[in-house]
């Protein structure tokens, strides 16, 4: 049976830099009937919980450290068992949240993650945050793109550790080279796909 992927979208707030803004984040489970990883875990660690059904949680992967995507994460963590999986250059922003603990593990670039017979792989993707990751499921044709890419374009870039000419490197060099039919699975807001998204970039400078 191939994996399937499924949303919720669970409610908060984001902080930082003094800040604080009212947010919908998306939340990705991929999975099949007895197994499963989720991706990013903001706000509700209740609603994430329930949407497992009791399935094994094999790794909480982080697209980056903003709270918005890690609050519910330690909750979630312990609920289900798994461990959390970080790229160590949010590390600045993850301990604005947890100071006092540590994400399980470091993500790197190209590391591999195995789910009921499907292979998501890591692509580090700094512009939004330094350790901002994707998470690619050629399998089934899609990205999980968090806060790097949106449907219209590049996440935000105006707070701190955030940088535009690196967002836009990296959403060029690493996904927009991805096939144009590939469905792109954002951290907030509607789904895209890279050919649309092509077509959005090559209008920015």
């Amino acid at each position: 049976m191939a994996v399937t992927v499924e949303n919720r979208v669970t409610s908060g707030t984001f902080s930082l830099d003094g800040g604080t803004w009212d947010v919908d984040n998306n939340v990705w489970i991929v999975g099949n009937d007895e197994e499963c990883v989720i991706i990013d875990s903001p706000h509700d660690a209740a609603a994430i919980v329930e949407q497992v059904r009791g399935r094994k949680v094999l790794a909480i992967l982080m697209t980056h450290a903003h709270n918005d995507h890690i609050g519910a994460a330690r909750e979630v963590a312990a609920a289900v068992g798994a461990p959390i999986h970080l790229h160590p250059e949010d590390m600045v922003l993850w301990k604005q949240v947890y100071p006092d603990v540590q994400p399980d593990q470091f993500l790197s670039d190209g590391q591999e993650f195995t789910v009921g017979g499907a292979t998501l792989k890591a692509i580090h993707t700094p512009g939004h945050s330094p350790g901002s990751t994707c998470f690619y499921l050629e399998s089934e044709g899609t990205v999980f793109t968090g806060d790097t890419l949106f449907n219209g374009g590049p996440g935000a870039t105006g707070r701190s550790f955030s940088d535009y000419p690196t967002i836009l490197s990296s959403i060029r060099e690493r996904l927009l080279t991805l096939p144009a039919e590939t469905v792109v699975r954002t951290g907030h807001g509607d789904n895209t796909t890279i050919g649309a998204e092509r077509e959005t970039l090559a209008q920015l400078a």
